[in-house]
C-alpha cells in the first residue's frame, strides 16, 4: 500500500490522469489455487485505502487492469473488474481493458466491453501476440463497433515490447521481435487502428 502511494504520488508529479494495470495485486504472484474470499476481501479493503488516497490529493483514475492466467489468479475477466470496483465503491476507481488479456480470457470480447459499459477507464489495443495490431487475431472492427456503442472516449494505447530492453523482455516473455523496429510498430499499428476506427464511424 505504501508503494502504491507513492506511485500515485509519481503519477501526480508527472501530470498523468489516468494510473493503470496490475496496481490492485502482486503482478506474477500465482497461489496455485483458485482466489479466496479472505484475499478478495484483502485486496477490497486495501485498495479502498489507496483510492482514498488518490481521491484526496487529485483527480487521477485509477485502473483495474484484468490479467490472463499466467500472470495472476486475482482478477482475469472484466466482470471481475466490474465486481471490485463496486465492492471498493469509490468513484476514482475504474476498469483498464487489454485486448491482449481479453483474448484470453474472455468468452466474447465485444461482450465483456459491453458489460463494463460505463467503467471502462483506459484501454490497451494490443495484439494477441502484442506485434502491430492488425497482424493477429483481435476481431479490432468489433472492439471498435463497442466501444463506441458504450460511449468510451478516453485514452487508447498501444502496449507492447523491445526484446532489446532484456529487464522488460524478460519480464513480459518477449522472446521474438515483433516488428523490424519499435518506431514500425507503433505507427503501422497506430495507422491501422485509425483506418478501423473510421470505417467503423462511417458505418453508423
Amino acid at each position: 500500500m505504501a508503494f502504491s502511494r507513492r506511485l500515485i504520488d509519481l503519477a501526480n508529479d508527472a501530470g498523468a490522469e489516468v494510473f493503470g494495470g496490475a496496481i490492485y495485486c502482486g503482478w506474477g504472484y500465482l497461489s496455485g489455487k483458485m482466489r479466496s474470499e479472505d484475499e478478495w476481501k484483502w485486496g477490497v479493503d486495501s485498495y479502498r485505502e489507496i483510492a482514498q488516497y488518490a481521491a484526496k490529493n487529485s483527480p487521477l483514475i485509477l485502473g483495474i487492469e484484468p490479467l490472463n492466467r499466467f500472470e495472476s489468479h486475482f482478477i482475469n475477466i472484466a466482470a471481475d473488474a466490474v465486481r471490485f470496483i463496486h465492492d471498493v465503491g469509490m468513484p476514482n476507481v475504474k476498469v483498464h481493458l487489454d485486448t491482449f488479456h481479453m483474448i484470453r480470457e474472455e468468452a466474447n470480447i465485444a461482450q465483456a466491453i459491453r458489460d463494463t459499459g460505463k467503467y471502462v477507464g483506459y484501454f490497451h489495443a494490443c495484439e494477441n501476440q502484442r506485434g502491430i495490431p492488425g497482424t493477429g487475431l483481435i476481431p479490432w472492427t468489433d472492439v471498435f463497433r463497442t466501444l463506441k456503442e458504450i460511449g468510451y472516449d478516453g485514452c487508447m494505447t498501444i502496449e507492447s515490447f523491445d526484446p532489446n530492453m532484456e529487464r522488460v523482455a524478460k519480464l513480459c516473455c518477449i522472446w521474438r521481435k515483433l516488428a523490424d523496429t519499435p518506431e514500425q510498430l507503433a505507427t503501422e499499428g497506430l495507422k491501422f487502428l485509425k483506418s478501423v476506427r473510421d470505417e467503423v464511424a462511417r458505418s453508423n
